[in-house]
């Protein structure tokens, strides 16, 4: 039996070398070519080599909002201050159970107006249409009956007017120059059809009109780890993904989108969690299986300064809602998988979010349990063990940190001592902790799955722009 035992061990032992290899692989070359890419994006922005157009297309920003009574307006005041001379807003209210079309109709002078929808794409329909008077661009607001995120945007489609559109979430602000870089993609190549913006926590900021203020690592503890993760996990890989037109995911707190292509693959999917990620994977699909040439580009200078969970109980629905999107849009589309027809889409971007994203918490579930059994038979090598975590989480650390101070330089924000002291001590933190219970929480993710798949799943607010 022992012998047994010990030739398991061994296998799940090279099992694990062959994943992490693969894993710090894949984060240090993301780290490394977002770090460079972000440096020279810098370098060019302080040279003012960017290119610079006078040409502006016409946008139109869809903003789904469900009980958002609390941000709603100061999201809605934060757009009309963008530097962007042609976009139109658009409220869609999902039914919500508060006053938050109360507080847009009293805020900006709304008046209920007869105006026609054509439902290009399926939605739930509108109750009532409101339109704001007096602003420097058309202001609406939609009233319609609960359908979902994803069920409000397709609303938001229909009723847009121009041939672009950027989603955006009702806690969200865009820096004043945030629509002009996000559009910038599509100027340089007409075959651009979805590029993503950079979203960043916006506990602990201060914007005044779309200008950062003033920036402090949040004082949450678990804001600030995610101010971290954010910059490692999500920036620096799909900087990575961006060189090969390999992206699978454009956040639904800021993205925009070739309007004529998004109702050609029939919109967003209600029935999904992962709405965003969902449509980008069918535009790779139906570009592919078309043979349109096209592009899904990441702007990481396009910043949407979002909020955070800053409870633990929020952060854990938050990561199982986005686990359960995933898993729905991998098993929908797994035709993909290593498919050669989708070139590196299939070989490269599917199967590190099947394996590294989807699986990874099951991976290391099974990995601290096989740790316990080594504990019990006595098989473990202990100093080994000590070795090979240290250089874990230090290697974890030092890809935090090296990714966080690059985007520090970019957007020209000088850190206090003090937060950079707090941005070394999180760093372990995050590694050791808020990683592990992320895992746990994505692992249980399909409990109660089916009765709440098409829920709202909303977080605790806060009013935007507070000093903490």
């Amino acid at each position: 039996m022992a012998e047994y035992f010990r030739s398991f061990l061994n296998c799940v032992g090279y099992f694990f070398i062959l994943y992490l290899i693969g894993y710090a692989t894949f984060l240090f070359l993301s780290v490394v070519i977002g770090s460079i890419d972000l440096y020279q994006s810098g370098q060019m922005e302080r040279m003012r080599n960017t290119l610079w157009q006078s040409y502006y297309i016409p946008v139109s920003i869809l903003v789904p909002a469900y009980n958002e009574e609390v941000t709603v307006a100061d999201t809605v005041r934060s757009l009309l201050e963008l530097d962007y001379k042609l976009f139109e807003i658009i409220i869609m209210d999902d039914g919500s159970k508060d006053n938050t079309s109360g507080v847009l109709i009293e805020a900006f002078n709304m008046v209920r107006v007869n105006r026609p929808i054509r439902h290009i794409i399926p939605c739930r329909p509108a109750e009532a249409v409101y339109e704001a008077t007096g602003t420097r661009v058309p202001v609406t607001l939609i009233r319609k009956k609960n359908g979902g995120k994803a069920d409000s945007l397709n609303m938001g489609i229909n009723c847009s007017k121009y041939p672009y559109f950027v989603c955006m979430d009702a806690d969200s602000i865009l820096q004043h120059d945030s629509l002009e870089r996000i559009v910038r993609p599509v100027l340089e190549d007409e075959n651009v059809v979805a590029v993503g913006g950079t979203v960043r926590p916006a506990n602990g900021v201060l914007i005044k009109d779309g200008h950062v203020i003033k920036y402090r690592i949040p004082k949450n503890i678990l804001a600030a780890m995610q101010t971290l993760e954010y910059d490692r996990s999500f920036l620096a890989a799909r900087i990575l993904f961006d060189r090969f037109n390999g992206n699978l995911i454009i956040s639904g707190a800021f993205g925009l989108f070739k309007k004529n292509t998004v109702v050609a693959v029939g919109g967003y999917d209600r029935g999904t969690m992962g709405e965003d990620m969902e449509l980008v994977v069918k535009l790779h699909e139906y570009c592919r299986a078309n043979r349109h040439p096209y592009r899904i580009r990441f702007a990481s200078d396009a910043v949407c300064w979002s909020q955070v969970p800053e409870r633990l109980k929020d952060l854990g629905k938050q990561r199982k809602r986005w686990h359960l999107g995933l898993f729905q849009c991998i098993w929908g589309h797994r035709r993909i998988l290593c498919n050669p027809e989708f070139g590196a889409v299939g070989t490269i971007s599917y199967v590190y979010f099947t394996v590294y994203e989807l699986l990874s918490p099951f991976i290391e579930i099974f990995g601290m349990l096989t740790i316990i059994l080594s504990i019990a038979i006595d098989m473990l090598n202990l100093p080994f063990m000590i070795m090979f975590f240290t250089a874990y989480v230090l290697y974890g650390i030092v890809l935090s940190l090296t990714a966080f101070f690059a985007r520090m330089y970019t957007i020209d924000i000088t850190l206090r001592a003090v937060d950079v002291a707090r941005a070394f001590v999180l760093c372990l933190f995050e590694v050791v902790f808020l990683r592990n219970y992320l895992a746990f929480k994505r692992m249980t993710a399909f409990f109660g799955y089916k009765k709440n798949k098409l829920n709202w799943g909303k977080l605790e607010r806060k009013k935007l722009n507070q000093e903490e």
